[in-house]
């Protein structure tokens, strides 16, 4: 299966995402424990950060797919974030062993060559990579035995990808990713939840059409679409200079977002 084609992505990006210090300073401030774990398949080595929640019994993981933008300081706050709401994160770096050099993201000497080496990413190693990262996640000491995945624009098509792949997720969760093809539909095993923003034509307007091919496949795909907000509003609705219609638009896709994790 080839990877979805990425198009213009690149141009939607509100802010540089190494220039988000409110980011890495909310981060640094957390007091649950987020460690980097070398995940090992074939002759791939995947950096993975993890965090666990704090909480006293086992706990549902979630395999969480980074932007366009790779594993930056915005994606590990989500990982954190998700800790504290009282599950186990498992994030790989992508882009691990793909840098000048052989590193991961923070290899990488700008942000449009992060973009461009994400682009390029196989699909066969980009799947292969995640099944590493789940299989890690579900063998956890503190883990349930169920795992979802999520992912975020360019990891929201990888979510839903994966999802037509995998048997072992309970769960796929689509921020404003692009839609595997159509023949690939038939092979979900999972409720797909899609949040998608009303100012992204490019990625929004696919949602009717893919919505009807699922319902032919007898697949559940639910979905929302936030008036107003643009692509990559889960992380520019966090910035301290959000728009209003970008803030609101994440506050209620995480809202959502907590329901459905809670009923799994």
């Amino acid at each position: 299966m080839k990877l979805l084609p990425v198009l213009l992505i690149a141009a939607l990006a509100l802010t540089p995402v190494r220039a988000q210090d409110w980011a890495k300073a909310s981060l640094d401030k957390s007091s649950r424990h987020g460690e980097w774990v070398k995940v090992h398949h074939g002759s791939r080595d995947v950096d993975c950060f993890v965090v666990y929640p704090e909480v006293k019994g086992p706990a549902t993981v979630v395999l969480v797919i980074h932007e366009i933008f790779g594993l930056s300081e915005w994606a590990r706050r989500a990982a954190d974030q998700l800790a504290a709401a009282g599950y186990i994160e498992v994030a790989p770096d992508l882009l691990s062993g793909m840098a000048p050099g052989g590193g991961g993201v923070k290899g990488f000497a700008s942000q449009d060559d992060i973009v461009h080496a994400v682009s390029a990413l196989p699909a066969d190693q980009v799947t292969a990579d995640l099944d590493a990262a789940a299989e890690y996640g579900a063998g956890l000491p503190a883990a349930n035995g169920k795992i979802v995945v999520a992912g975020f624009c360019w990891g929201g098509g990888q979510s839903f990808r994966f999802a037509t792949h995998s048997k072992a997720v309970k769960a796929a969760f689509v921020f404003y990713g692009a839609q595997p093809k159509p023949e690939y539909l038939a092979q979900i095993g999972c409720p797909v939840y899609g949040f998608y923003a009303g100012n992204d034509g490019r990625i929004s307007l696919t949602v009717p059409k893919t919505a009807e091919l699922m319902k032919a496949a007898g697949k559940t795909y639910d979905t929302v679409i936030y008036d107003g907000a643009g692509h990559g509003f889960m992380r520019s609705g966090q910035a301290p200079d959000a728009a209003p219609a970008n803030k609101a638009a994440r506050d209620a896709a995480w809202a959502r977002w907590m329901d459905l994790l809670g009923r799994i």
